[in-house]
């Protein structure tokens, strides 16, 4: 027999449906303004703030199923910081643990810089089995940077010479160097130009790490599940089906539901949620 709980979670999915479609229409109606500025900024005030509350009071939905969870968020060139921050806070209110955040930098993902990279892969991870035998050289980096922040949470001396190799490097940033290793990544992406390979790069990190642990997730604002765009090439992958994605950071409701597919991809249900560009559909389940 269905439980009121259902009927009541059910509802409630049904509401932040519609919280999200409508203020997307907006950011969307918004976007055709030659003014230069974002959907985001010229969205009314009221509206936004409306929104906000809303996907604060519809955060039962996610509950706290990333309790236990220690959590690595890592962000790619143009993540906006106050998207990231606020991803960081409803980790927390789920009842997960942010361990660290890790900037992939604009070198690592320049194809023009992939043999520097996959030496620097070898020289500092040569013995992880990955980064022997994976199928191209991104699979091998994206094995390296698992091996340092994804798995038991000691920050071991292999753990800790690949992430100094990285960062010395300069293909990696610290903004806050990881406390523990992970068992859970949040790739956030911002609404940067279409480049022809970033976002297949961007795949094979997220699934080498997801794979290492226990799932992931990429996500962004709609603009990048255009096409062409870089979470359009992330989901073009074909190794999309190692873990989530959603395309609408750029709302409120939207970084709650992209809390939600990581709970949803730690259960072993990767999905792609969000605009109707999303193939799974609007929302987790």
């Amino acid at each position: 027999m269905i439980n009121f709980r259902y009927h009541i979670i059910s509802l409630g999915a049904v509401f932040l449906a519609l919280a999200v479609g409508v203020v997307f229409g907006v950011v969307v109606v918004g976007a055709d303004d030659s003014s230069g500025e974002s959907g985001e900024n010229r969205a009314d005030a009221a509206e936004q703030a409306f929104e906000s509350a809303f996907a604060d009071a519809a955060s039962g939905l996610v509950g706290t199923n990333l309790t236990n969870r220690r959590i690595l968020v890592v962000t790619t060139p143009g993540a906006r910081t106050s998207e990231v921050d606020d991803l960081t806070a409803r980790i927390s209110t789920a009842g997960g643990t942010v361990v660290g955040e890790v900037a992939l930098t604009t070198k690592l993902l320049d194809s023009a810089n992939r043999q520097f990279a996959e030496s620097i892969a070898k020289q500092s991870a040569g013995d992880v089995p990955g980064v022997q035998n994976g199928e191209d050289s991104y699979s091998r980096i994206g094995a390296a940077l698992a091996r340092a922040f994804i798995g038991d949470a000691e920050i071991d001396e292999q753990a800790s010479t690949i992430q100094s190799a990285f960062d010395q490097g300069g293909l990696l940033d610290l903004p806050t160097a990881p406390t523990q290793r992970a068992d859970l990544a949040l790739i956030v992406i911002g609404p940067t130009a279409a480049d022809s390979v970033r976002g297949e790069i961007i795949a094979d990190v997220a699934a080498e790490m997801a794979t290492a642990g226990a799932g992931g997730a990429v996500v962004g604002p709609s603009t990048t599940s255009v096409d062409g765009g870089v979470l359009d090439q992330v989901r073009s992958s074909d190794r999309i089906g190692s873990f989530a994605t959603v395309d609408v950071t750029d709302l409120a409701a939207g970084r709650l539901v992209a809390v939600w597919a990581l709970v949803r991809s730690a259960a072993g249900e990767n999905g792609s949620w969000g605009t109707t560009r999303s193939e799974t559909g609007r929302l987790p389940r």
